[in-house]
């Protein structure tokens, strides 16, 4: 199909009277090396963006369940490995930080067996 450079002109005519010069010109017209840094930059920009909402909509599995990772907190990790109840407790922080453990935990198992507890005794699940 052979096209008709007078009907594409006519065409070009008629959108930019309508809509301007500007939505006839090549998109390159304009185009220098500082805009195709800028781009380049905003780009990068909106790729981490992209990562870091990647990153807060990551789903990990904990006992079979999916959670959202941004709801684990690794720093304060309020969960006992003896009894797995999670704890708001404040008395608990001491005996989580020491001892991997709650206060209750730390009364039933611990209290009195420290050093056969920091070699690594743990109670059976039957116990």
């Amino acid at each position: 199909m052979k096209k008709d450079l007078n009907e594409i002109a006519k065409y070009e005519n008629a959108i930019s009277k309508k809509y301007g010069k500007e939505a006839i010109r090549h998109p390159k017209a304009d185009w220098d090396d500082e805009k195709e840094k800028d781009y380049q930059q905003q780009i990068r920009d909106l790729y981490q963006k992209e990562v870091k909402q990647r990153e807060r909509n990551e789903k990990v599995e904990v006992d079979g369940v999916l959670i959202s990772k941004k709801l684990i907190n690794k720093d304060n990790n309020r969960i006992c490995q003896t009894c797995h109840s999670y704890s708001f407790d404040l008395r608990d922080d001491v005996y989580m930080t020491k001892f991997n453990c709650c206060f209750g935990c730390y009364i039933q198992w611990v209290e009195g067996r420290e050093d056969r507890w920091k070699t690594g005794w743990r109670p059976t699940k039957k116990e």
